[in-house]
């Protein structure tokens, strides 16, 4: 399974983005499980914090996490995150 993410060096900060489906953006208790997950199988995502981002019809994103870097994602255009494929076994 392949899933589409970014690590990213923002004013000091380290963190992950992944992008999943709105149905896990919205539940918090799939959010931790999800985020959890893929902390253990994707070695470029353990110990820094993990955004999940999901799209609406309308290709908006809406993440969910640090409420710090949530706000700052929703304050930059989403062509501005250096996206790569990560494969999860």
């Amino acid at each position: 399974m392949t899933i589409d993410g970014a690590i990213v060096k923002e004013q000091g900060q380290i963190f992950g983005i992944v992008i999943v489906k709105s149905s896990v953006t919205s539940n918090s208790s799939a959010a931790a499980k999800t985020r959890a997950a893929l902390q253990a199988q994707i070695q470029d995502f353990a110990g820094i914090p993990l955004i999940l981002a999901s799209q609406d019809s309308n290709g908006v994103f809406e993440y969910q996490g640090r409420k710090d870097i949530v706000a700052f994602l929703a304050s930059i255009d989403a062509s501005r995150i250096p996206w790569k494929r990560y494969t999860v076994s």
